[in-house]
């Protein structure tokens, strides 16, 4: 019986966890919209790939437990 409480436990830390990780991305993105931008409209390619992967980085470090 009181393994189906840990296990409960665990499932709920997790939907937090999630829901922490997804907002924390969404206030990261939000943020970034409120910046203007120092640059031309038109970014290259690299900066473009760089953003993204910056965007994916902080999106699995956010998600990791700690």
């Amino acid at each position: 019986m009181e393994s189906n409480s840990i296990v409960s436990q665990d499932a709920e830390r997790e939907d937090i966890s999630e829901y922490v990780a997804h907002l924390q991305l969404h206030m990261t993105l939000q943020a970034r919209n409120l910046v203007p931008s120092l640059n031309p409209k038109n970014q290259d390619s690299r900066e473009e790939l760089l953003h993204q992967t910056q965007a994916n980085f902080e999106k699995l470090i956010s998600r990791q437990v700690i």
